[in-house]
């Protein structure tokens, strides 16, 4: 076995490597650049290596720095997880010639499946059914509009070498076509090094599956089941869950047999993933296959209770399987979470900054649920620009599916994450969703249910009187430790009310309070009582409450006569007053927000790459104004009316904070 392996990736999938190399008794080595200096995966490594400053371009993907680290740490295999160098034939050479072994498929098999357009031509060989497009390279915009119009809109634009939504975009026009061919292969040269693209048809409402294929170099292939990733935005994950609840057991064999074929027909080993799209009669269409280890493979070890990384360094080493088909279970099932600094009330546009506070659930592994967090940050620690801006992939695990679900709610809600825009309440408002909760959501799920973006979510009024019940009964604690504090109930000079106001959600809920030793009864102005029991006390960010024999988990920081309460992917502002209190605030002006509808303003932090207008110009809506990049992705800023640019406050190369003013308009 493996003395030593070095960790060619950062972040999550570096500690996750981390951890099962340490269970198996390996010594590990962490990379890092400038900007990773203090990550976890540094911290958590036997030893580590500084490769370079911190975009990636000049660190990560960087072969003849990488080798130099495996030189210097005197690793004997690397693992080299996932993005960055992981389906990089070139890579695995460079490792192979100076004898050291890289912990994925042979390098044949990167360049024919790890190669989008390849591996389409060496599927519909072996009979596998594709979905149509151009396999060739495409030369220009020109090229890419007409090839575009033969295949008929909308079509998907992807990088060859592409993977985790990079150097992807849908159009369903020619303009379209011409930008996002421009910014893909820009996205792809910075992301992976080669700007190749390829078109294909886009399947409208479809669902994406993918099979998990296992393989060693003894003649063993072996299908996982599969994992259903159908909810995604800009063509990236949100939250994946294993078995897929639209299959059955007729397809998933089918699909997974077929998986197999073209694994063992280019000679693969290690771990592996074919992707399919799936219509609604379950008819399957070969996408593409990712030579490496998944982002979501976790619900696939937790279905299974095999450990994929464990594998993969098993048959690196020349072991063979030591199990077969009929040994794979299906037990229970799996739901992947990904939490990304990424604010989904401005359309899922990414967040930098300082994690202030980072306190994810309790891990669980129990006969009746498990909680399971891979995560590469700390509380403290920094969210750069340079990077994915995946923070953590919170699995949750039970009997069924229903099950899993509700151990997820749980879990969301008890993730308290400070410091920066996240999708935590996106998360959450996913799992009540009825279209999930059916398993009927596909890849269209986001542009279909927030078409408009995601705004929160509106709790439905027994939702509020819960959280009504709660805020009141808290509060009523907090101001009983407020006099006692401050005095003023010595000699029982002065007693806390009974009857208060609570103000949330644009509704005043009239309620009295009749307090005992093992909690409150919450009488409404209606006659109705809700009991609430907690040991919550003032100054705690996180309540664990029980409204009526039904668990309430409320996130809580204090503001003046309340608490700023979230909870099921609600964010509320709830005011407790006295009834005196809420009759006079009733009066009080609201307060109107500054005027910016004729600036541009920068939607997150991020390096302006292109101006597209200059001061004077006429812009049409909807036309480009500037292009920001931000975490590897290129996003075009448009106009949102017809209007005259007055100035220009930024230039090509600078990086802006979020709201920094880009141009302003007469």
């Amino acid at each position: 076995m493996f003395k030593k392996i070095l960790i060619a990736n950062r972040g999550e999938i570096a500690c996750r490597v981390i951890k099962t190399a340490r269970r198996m008794g390996i010594a590990t080595v962490a990379i890092y650049s400038d900007a990773d200096r203090g990550a976890l995966h540094v911290r958590m490594a036997d030893e580590a290596v500084h490769i370079g400053p911190a975009p990636a371009n000049q660190s990560y993907i960087v072969i003849d720095r990488v080798i130099e680290a495996v030189r210097e740490s005197g690793a004997d295999a690397v693992h080299p997880g996932y993005g960055f160098l992981s389906e990089n034939s070139k890579f695995a050479e460079a490792l192979a010639d100076i004898g050291v072994a890289f912990i994925g498929p042979p390098k044949g098999a990167i360049e024919k499946m790890g190669d989008k357009i390849t591996s389409k031509k060496i599927a519909a060989e072996a009979g596998v059914s594709t979905v149509p497009g151009y396999m060739g390279l495409i030369a220009d915009g020109d090229e890419a509009v007409k090839i575009s119009g033969e295949i008929g809109y909308p079509v998907m634009i992807k990088a060859s070498a592409g993977g985790g939504g990079k150097g992807m975009r849908i159009a369903w026009e020619e303009g379209e076509v011409r930008e996002g061919f421009q910014s893909s292969k820009n996205e792809a040269a910075n992301s992976f090094g080669d700007d190749r693209i390829f078109i294909e048809k886009f399947v409208t409402q479809p669902r994406h599956i993918e099979i998990q294929v296992l393989a060693d170099s003894h003649g063993n292939t072996l299908y996982l089941n599969e994992r259903e990733c159908s909810i995604q935005r800009r063509n990236q994950k949100v939250i994946e869950e294993a078995p897929s609840p639209f299959l059955d057991a007729d397809t998933r064999r089918a699909m997974g047999e077929q998986a197999c074929a073209l694994a063992a027909a280019v000679g693969y080993t290690s771990a592996g993933t074919v992707e399919f799209i799936v219509d609604g009669d379950r008819n399957f269409y070969f996408l593409e296959m990712n030579t490496r280890l998944q982002v979501e493979h976790p619900v696939t070890e937790l279905i299974t209770g095999i450990d994929l990384v464990e594998q993969m360094i098993r048959v690196a080493n020349g072991e063979a399987l030591s199990m077969a088909q009929d040994d794979i279970a299906l037990n229970g099932w799996a739901i992947e979470s990904r939490l990304y600094a990424e604010d989904p009330y401005r359309g899922f546009l990414p967040s930098t900054g300082r994690l202030t506070r980072y306190r994810p659930p309790a891990e669980v592994a129990g006969a009746d649920h498990a909680v399971r967090n891979d995560t590469g940050v700390f509380e403290g620690g920094e969210i750069s620009m340079f990077y994915d801006p995946m923070i953590a992939k919170l699995c949750t695990w039970a009997p069924n599916r229903a099950a899993a679900i509700e151990a997820m709610r749980v879990a969301l809600d008890s993730f308290e994450v400070e410091g920066i825009g996240h999708n935590l309440p996106f998360l959450s408002a996913v799992m009540d969703h009825p279209k999930f909760i059916a398993g009927e959501a596909t890849t269209a799920f986001i542009a279909e249910e927030y078409p408009d973006g995601f705004e929160g979510v509106t709790l439905d009024d027994a939702a509020l009187r819960r959280v009504a019940a709660a805020a009141a009964a808290m509060y009523r604690v907090a101001e009983i430790r407020r006099t006692r504090v401050s005095g003023r109930m010595d000699n029982h000079e002065r007693k806390v009310g009974d009857d208060w106001v609570v103000r949330l959600q644009g509704q005043d809920f009239a309620v009295r309070i009749a307090a005992d030793r093992n909690g409150a009864d919450v009488r409404f102005d209606d006659g109705a009582v809700l009991r609430v029991a907690s040991d919550w006390t003032p100054g705690q960010t996180l309540a664990r409450l029980d409204i009526d024999g039904a668990p309430l988990i409320l996130k809580v920081a204090k503001i003046t006569h309340g608490f700023r309460l979230r909870t099921r992917g609600a964010d509320l502002d709830v005011r407790v007053m006295s009834p005196r209190q809420a009759e006079l605030a009733a009066l009080m002006p609201e307060k109107k927000g500054a005027d910016t509808s004729k600036m541009l303003l920068c939607p997150m932090p991020g390096r302006v790459v292109r101006i597209d207008v200059a001061e004077g110009d006429t812009v049409q809506q909807g036309q480009a104004l500037c292009t920001v990049e931000a975490m590897k992705m290129e996003n075009i800023l448009r106009a949102e009316k017809q209007g005259v640019v007055t100035k220009v406050n930024a230039a090509e190369g600078d990086n802006l904070a979020v709201d920094a003013v880009i141009m302003e308009f007469e």
